[in-house]
């Protein structure tokens, strides 16, 4: 259990929280939520020890380990991304680097005999002859495959560095796990992954998110971080905020109830007050009115953080039938490839969701159609009367300066009133003093409500977003949904949540190494038509064998020999990696008996620890081996 009492905490002259108690039980599921801004991430952070409170305390069990996703890669951009999960396991990560260490003496004492038995030991009670490959499969997991688990950490960018180091924190199998927006640079299977090992796990669970469908899938408790306190309610996300909803509408209907009462109250004893034959009633009416108000008063709540945009977006004019048609795109970074040969057309209305793991090129793809990059090859051409409107993914690049978040609106509007320009701001909840706020100084969450203004304030028939709810809270990322649904415009998008992909598109375009798959409806028919089309062509490859000619026939029969060849190559393979188990299996099992450093003679126990290392050395090349014939198949 870990439990905060009496937490107040503020943000420069903003309270965050005051006099606030929460209590998280063993192997419940908690989802955190609030408004940007209320709070969430520093409670994380006190819990964690990485803050201290104004005030009150955290409390957690002696003997209790706490995993949290960190954000310090740049301590590991030297090491293997597979040794920075394995660092998860502390004891496990220190037992396994003495042990090497210890290996490379020439001699062995008694006393190095005696510490090997300790980790070896060591590294069996935290199951290390199975780590490797439990690390493997959460990055695997993660969207990592097996081929880059060797390289240095710093191959990678930095959204699949924060993966390696949410393997990391999962690995480390901690009784109490603590995640700030773990799915923020997480594409949609991954994201799914995730959802299905966190549901089983099976500690304490507190996470922070703005995916409703995530917290729905994982959490049976919803901790509801508002008006300066936390609140915790059971159930999924929908489940509370039904609830909520409940308990609010009661509590206005209880408050207008003792309102009327206690004014109906006043109006006694105003009228008869004064007479004598009144004055005793009068006073205890008095009385009944004070306990009214001090219990109307505590049904009264601080300010809710919670707040919600006005957004509309409006088209200039309509656009041509074809709204743009896209041929043969390719761009390529040095020797990587991103897109190939992409190629479609967009109609007038449509809504498009484009899809695909990350690092596929999506991103790319937009910036490529908004302007902001250029394609290697192949071209693009937007239709009639066709004007674009982009909301960039790297805000950075587009909202920078000293300037006023006022200042920076009007730059792209020369001929809109100052009045008109404080409305438009106002609805994406920027008011009094805050329009002359620098947008340097400007949170993640604001940059992101400032460029959706900017798309209102021009009207153009294209909208174009780049994961435009990374940074916004639920109410806003609500908002933004629901307007879009309302525009007539047509809709180009890449994003990860699930929510906001069901709610707006109307065609999706998921890109692969293969190509593009293109489907209209909704996303949940998309799902069901994509699962059904893969088994087509499944079958259209199986059907496709007789129909072949003689020249085909043969080819196709030739690779199948060589495919049968390489079957052969690794089925071996397995069967030699595996008698090279056995064998260093007999090993552990005699080297880890308790009697064994006793009454085994030194040179015995260096021939043996010498065996098991070449063992060990045999077993990485035919692990190799097998792969390598794997993979070829």
């Amino acid at each position: 259990m870990i439990s905060a009492t009496q937490l107040s905490m503020r943000f420069g002259g903003k309270i965050l929280f005051r006099g606030a108690n929460l209590q998280l039980n063993p192997g419940n599921h908690y989802g955190l939520v609030g408004a940007n801004g209320s709070g969430k991430s520093t409670l994380i952070k006190i819990m964690t020890g990485e803050l201290t409170p104004e005030a009150g305390d955290v409390s957690l069990p002696s003997q209790i380990s706490l995993g949290t996703l960190k954000q310090d890669h740049f301590l590991y951009e030297n090491d293997a991304i597979l040794d920075v999960v394995l660092m998860g396991n502390t004891k496990l990560w220190k037992a396994l680097k003495a042990k090497a260490k210890l290996l490379e003496k020439e001699e062995f004492t008694e006393e190095a005999c005696s510490e090997l038995d300790a980790l070896e030991k060591e590294i069996a009670t935290q199951d290390g002859y199975a780590a490797e490959s439990v690390a493997a499969k959460l990055l695997e997991g993660l969207g990592m495959p097996d081929q880059i688990h060797r390289k240095a950490l710093h191959t990678l960018s930095g959204g699949y560095k924060l993966r390696v180091l949410l393997a990391q924190v999962l690995f480390s199998n901690p009784n109490i796990l603590l995640l700030d927006e773990p799915t923020n640079h997480l594409d949609l299977y991954s994201i799914r992954w995730l959802e299905g090992y966190l549901h089983n796990f099976p500690g304490t669970l507190l996470i922070s998110s703005h995916d409703q469908n995530f917290l729905n899938a994982i959490c049976d408790h919803i901790v509801d971080l508002d008006h300066e306190t936390f609140k915790i309610y059971r159930g999924n996300y929908d489940e509370f905020l039904a609830t909520k909803a409940d308990l609010l509408e009661q509590t206005h209907a209880l408050l207008e109830k003792q309102e009327k009462r206690r004014d109906d109250l006043k109006t006694f004893v105003d009228r008869f007050g004064a007479k004598a034959s009144k004055a005793r009633q009068a006073k205890s009416k008095m009385h009944l009115v004070e306990k009214l108000e001090a219990s109307m008063a505590s049904l009264e709540q601080a300010p809710s953080s919670r707040r919600y945009p006005h957004l509309r977006y409006e088209q200039c004019r309509p656009s041509g039938a074809i709204s743009l048609k896209v041929k043969g795109i390719t761009k390529a970074y040095g020797q990587k490839q991103v897109l190939r040969d992409i190629s479609f057309e967009v109609e007038r209305g449509d809504r498009i969701a484009f899809l695909g793991p990350n690092g596929i090129g999506k991103s790319t793809l937009l910036e490529i159609l908004a302007g902001s990059l250029s394609a290697c090859s192949g071209d693009f051409a937007w239709g009639h009367a066709v004007q674009i409107a982009y909301f960039p993914q790297d805000h950075a690049k587009h909202v920078q300066g000293s300037i006023s978040v006022l200042d920076w609106l009007a730059q792209w509007d020369r001929m809109t009133q100052e009045p008109l320009l404080r409305d438009i701001l106002g609805r994406v909840l920027f008011s009094g003093d805050d329009v002359h706020k620098p947008v340097e100084v400007l949170s993640g969450g604001e940059t992101a409500r400032l460029l959706l203004a900017r798309m209102m304030l021009q009207k153009h028939n294209v909208l174009i977003f780049d994961e435009p709810t990374n940074h916004l809270d639920m109410e806003s990322a609500e908002t933004l949904w629901e307007a879009l649904k309302e525009y007539p415009g047509t809709l180009l998008f890449v994003s990860h949540n699930r929510r906001f992909v069901s709610e707006v598109a109307n065609r999706f375009i998921e890109l692969s190494p293969q190509g593009i798959y293109d489907r209209r409806g909704t996303f949940e028919e998309y799902l069901e038509q994509r699962d059904q089309d893969l088994l087509t062509a499944t079958a259209k490859r199986e059907s496709g064998k007789s129909k072949m000619g003689a020249e085909a026939y043969e080819t196709a029969k030739q690779k199948q020999r060589e495919r049968s060849q390489l079957e052969r190559k690794a089925k071996a393979a397995e069967e030699r990696c595996h008698q090279i188990e056995l064998k260093i299996k007999i090993l552990d099992e005699t080297m880890g008996s308790p009697a064994f450093y006793e009454s085994t003679s030194r040179e015995e126990i260096q021939r043996l620890t010498l065996q098991k290392t070449l063992l060990e050395q045999e077993l990485d090349q035919a692990l190799l081996a097998w792969e390598t014939s794997a993979q070829l198949q």
